[in-house]
């Protein structure tokens, strides 16, 4: 198969990999940055696997600057590009999507066009009729950030929304390039797939939300949070994962797909998918109360990162935290070596660790580090398990 591959962020590239594989593959981008490291073998994200492939595996792979003449004769054209919420107009931005839709739509109408970018509910029936193409498919992620390429080989299950020989095609294209037996395929129709994915990752944000609440009754009431979730999750129907708190979720997807779900339910009536985009906000107001209260003349960050095996901090959870810390006059320094500008929203970034330690009385620090054991009694974390 001939495929393009339209965004080289973790969800296209780690895409793109996969199934270079076993097909010729184009990836395109139009950040020139991210091609060039890619014609050098360097994977522009931060992600061990991926890289490991791109040194060692014979990949049918070519970057390229995003361009209208490689959709000539695809015979697949994935879409990974960001679909960022817009809070004017309270959804997902998709006008990258469609920008590619149109072009595809013009240069090779008979391409089938997979919708790899998160969108809202509907949203594929919409651009079906809007540009009379029926071409297009959307099939969801559930990739962890750091962990793209492993997911893809190992993944969870595969959904594509389209009932059709082609939406099973696609299915066993994904497959058969996978390294995991026995995996499930579900075909269901476009709007349940966009459902699947929303309600998906806005339950994996209602349990970090839940045991986040959790810890905040504990260390009001001076309870061992540990020793709650600890019994809590021994009952198997709750299970001991995806329970350990933090300053509250972030990433890439958390926070903007629970406010487009949010959004999907404009007139249906509810209560807890509001109380989880609301949580959050809570989450962050009592730990930044939490810090003001220990009067710390100078607040570190030890990364502002959401992980320990990624690079990636949008909407991080820690970045509230500053927002609210450094209203009430608190000087804020940053430690992030992945990080190169000299400030990151006026505060001072620190590239020496030894530097960042001395400079700072209090330490925040989203998940513990061994970088830290020599300052622990002066580290502020939710971190109960020492893990993600």
């Amino acid at each position: 198969m001939k495929i393009v591959v339209v965004g080289a962020g973790y969800v296209g590239l780690s895409n793109a990999v996969l199934l270079a594989q076993l097909h010729s593959v184009i990836v395109m981008d139009i950040d020139e940055a991210k091609i060039e490291q890619l014609k050098d073998n360097v994977s522009p994200i931060k992600d061990n696997l991926l890289q490991r492939f791109i040194d060692e595996q014979p990949l049918d792979l070519t970057p390229a600057l995003a361009e209208q003449k490689y959709y000539s004769d695809a015979d697949y054209i994935i879409i990974a590009t960001p679909t960022n919420y817009d809070a004017d107009t309270d959804g997902f931005d998709t006008s990258s999507v469609d920008s590619v839709i149109a072009d595809v739509t013009n240069v090779n109408p008979e391409a089938s066009i997979i919708v790899k970018s998160t969108v809202p509910v509907g949203y594929t029936e919409s651009r079906r009729d809007k540009f009379n193409n029926p071409n297009i498919v959307f099939s969801p992620e559930f990739l962890r950030e750091g962990q793209a390429l492993h997911d893809n080989l190992y993944p969870s299950r595969i959904i594509v929304g389209e009932k059709s020989e082609r939406a099973k095609q696609f299915a066993e294209i994904m497959r058969d390039c996978s390294k995991k037996a026995d995996i499930q395929v579900l075909c269901t129709e476009s709007t349940e797939a966009e459902a699947i994915k929303l309600f998906a990752n806005t339950y994996l944000a209602m349990r970090v939300a839940y045991f986040n609440e959790l810890d905040t009754y504990a260390e009001v009431h001076g309870l061992s949070t540990k020793e709650i979730i600890d019994g809590v999750c021994l009952d198997p129907r709750i299970g001991d994962h995806y329970n350990n708190p933090s300053f509250g979720y972030g990433g890439y997807c958390l926070p903007k797909d629970t406010k487009q779900l949010l959004a999907n339910y404009e007139r249906v009536p509810q209560n807890m998918i509001k109380a989880i985009v609301d949580a959050n906000t809570t989450r962050k107001d009592f730990i930044a109360d939490e810090i003001i209260k220990k009067k710390p003349k100078v607040v570190g960050i030890y990364r502002l990162v959401m992980k320990s095996d990624s690079d990636n901090f949008r909407m991080s959870a820690v970045q509230g935290v500053m927002k609210r810390i450094k209203a009430k006059g608190i000087e804020v320094v940053v430690y992030e070596p992945s990080y190169d500008e000299e400030y990151f929203f006026n505060s001072r970034v620190i590239r020496s660790l030894p530097e960042f330690k001395n400079s700072a009385c209090l330490i925040l620090s989203n998940r513990l580090s061994s970088d830290l054991q020599d300052v622990c009694d002066k580290v502020y974390t939710r971190d109960l398990f020492a893990r993600e």
